[in-house]
């Protein structure tokens, strides 16, 4: 007997199977971000832990389906995806006691043993359905290498495009917590619809029934995640706006007990205020503030990292008119409605490297302000970036950056670093220190074309004694130039993430960063 020409058509429930099994790999991958950015960061760490650990979970599925394929004779791809389906629906319930038990073995390691647990179980079993479908799949040994290829082919395929319809279509819509359990319960019915193909070689019932219990047991989880989703952490503190984003989790709390106002994304504040007053808060942003009166004559300005709008507000009244650009409409949002954010230019929404190519004219000052959830978009602090920015400023025009770092008496390979490469485009510089006398701080960086002194602007007397208790002299001599070939930022910014996150945690409580 010969092997059909098209073995797809011959087995197609079975390439339907691992179409939808290789979709659910990738939306698990790409949610296990959303889940575990909120409390650890949206950083490097957590993308090479999830990709790590997807890795591993498909090895171990790979093999252990293998053998299972070859010996199993009373369970088949119905249980199998019927497990993946539980593994997948119980997730949301596990993740903050997860998260809190590896709160303790620090950012790296936190990172990777929470995604282990987490997501080892349910991509291990869908990592099986592969080797299984191939048995099934092939008839006779000269067949394998078409069946194998044709197998984790569509499963490839159905992996792009479960990647693509998460991102492009369902996550802007929908919270991952619900995605979660809706993949979820898709892999059980899934299972259910597998069992009828399998059922010449399975009795029906004795195939449903497993598919039955192991549903039932991750339903009956559902009320616990319902209550757990919005519980009020931590009595000093009130969520008055909460939105999940393609970018973080944004929220906009306020501890009436202190008169603050904050807006967070995961676990980063990226804008407060008082709440009797509504003013910003934040020291860095006052040094930033003083900037109009080292330039008087500005008149159009560019904040790349809006936030709460506080900078942009201050510049209205020196009479600067200020574009913006956002890249996550969630804090644009939270920044007009609670933080009394209007507008006096274009609202741009969208990352800043592609928007600043798009941007026509100049401007007098630039103002980059990228901190969030712990860590800093590194592209964007690049020469290359830099150089973008450099042809927007006018000849007088100031850029003014914002880093977060420790200080360690000058000796910060990171803060040197971001130094020298603004060195390497602009040739005069002055730089701040927010808090003088605390090693974790941030630094305002203030370049330019031309020769900037605390002198020669309009400040008064009080305030260029204010900056100038402010003034650093950093050794750039540690540092290295960071192009968009090389860029070691975030391994050098590790320490700071850690310490951030800490502080943060210290401040409002390990539960408040677990969705």
């Amino acid at each position: 007997m010969t092997q059909p020409l098209f073995p797809l058509f011959t087995h197609l429930w079975l390439y339907c199977t691992v179409f939808l099994t290789g979709a659910a790999v990738m939306v698990i991958e790409l949610l296990g971000t959303r889940l575990i950015a909120p409390f650890y960061g949206a950083s490097l760490y957590v993308w090479a832990s999830l990709i790590s650990v997807t890795m591993i979970a498909l090895a171990i599925g790979y093999f252990v389906g293998g053998r299972w394929a070859d010996r199993a004779k009373r369970m088949g791809l119905t249980l199998i995806i019927a497990l993946a389906g539980m593994f997948t629906l119980i997730v949301p319930w596990i993740t903050g006691p997860i998260l809190l038990a590896t709160d303790s073995l620090g950012l790296r390691l936190g990172t990777f043993i929470s995604t282990l647990i987490l997501f080892t179980p349910s991509l291990t079993m869908l990592g099986m359905v592969g080797p299984f479908a191939v048995k099934l799949a092939t008839s006779n040994l000269d067949g394998i290498g078409a069946s194998t290829g044709s197998i984790y082919a569509v499963s490839t395929v159905g992996s792009v495009v479960g990647t693509l319809f998460l991102g492009f279509y369902l996550f802007p819509r929908i919270g991952s917590h619900e995605i979660f359990l809706g993949l979820g319960s898709g892999l059980f019915l899934l299972a259910l619809i597998v069992a009828f193909f399998e059922r010449k070689r399975f009795k029906l019932t004795t195939a449903i029934l497993p598919v039955m219990l192991l549903f039932f047991i991750g339903v009956s989880l559902l009320p616990k995640i319902t209550n757990n989703d919005h519980k009020q952490h931590h009595s000093s503190f009130q969520t008055r706006f909460e939105r999940e984003s393609l970018y973080g989790w944004v929220r906009v709390i306020d501890n009436p007990t202190l008169n603050l106002r904050l807006l967070t994304a995961d676990a980063s504040t990226i804008g407060a205020a008082g709440l009797s007053h509504g003013e910003n808060v934040l020291t860095y942003q006052k040094i930033v503030g003083l900037i109009p009166m080292l330039a008087p004559d500005m008149s159009k300005a560019l904040l790349i990292g809006q936030g709460a709008g506080h900078m942009a507000t201050n510049l209205q009244h020196h009479g600067i008119l200020t574009d913006t650009i956002e890249i996550d409409p969630a804090v644009a949002e939270a920044a007009q409605n609670y933080f009394d954010f209007t507008p006096t230019g274009k609202t741009i929404i969208g990352d800043a490297r592609y928007e600043i190519r798009q941007l026509q004219g100049t401007y007098d000052l630039i103002i980059l302000d990228v901190f969030t959830g712990g860590s800093e978009p590194v592209h964007l602090l690049t020469k290359e970036t830099l150089s973008q920015i450099h042809a927007l400023l006018s000849e007088q025009g100031l850029l003014a950056l914002n880093f977060v770092s420790f200080l360690e008496e000058g000796t910060n390979i990171a803060v040197a670093s971001v130094a020298k490469t603004l060195a390497e485009v602009f040739p005069y510089q002055l730089v701040f220190i927010s808090e003088p006398g605390i090693d974790f701080n941030d630094f305002i960086f203030i370049v330019s074309k031309q020769l900037i002194s605390i002198d020669s602007g309009t400040l008064k007397p009080d305030q260029s004694t204010w900056l100038r208790n402010r003034l650093l002299n950093l050794d750039q001599h540690a540092g290295i130039v960071l192009t968009d070939n090389f860029n070691p930022l975030e391994y050098f910014q590790a320490n700071k993430s850690e310490y951030y996150r800490r502080m943060l945690v210290d401040s409002f409580g390990t539960e408040f960063f677990i969705r």
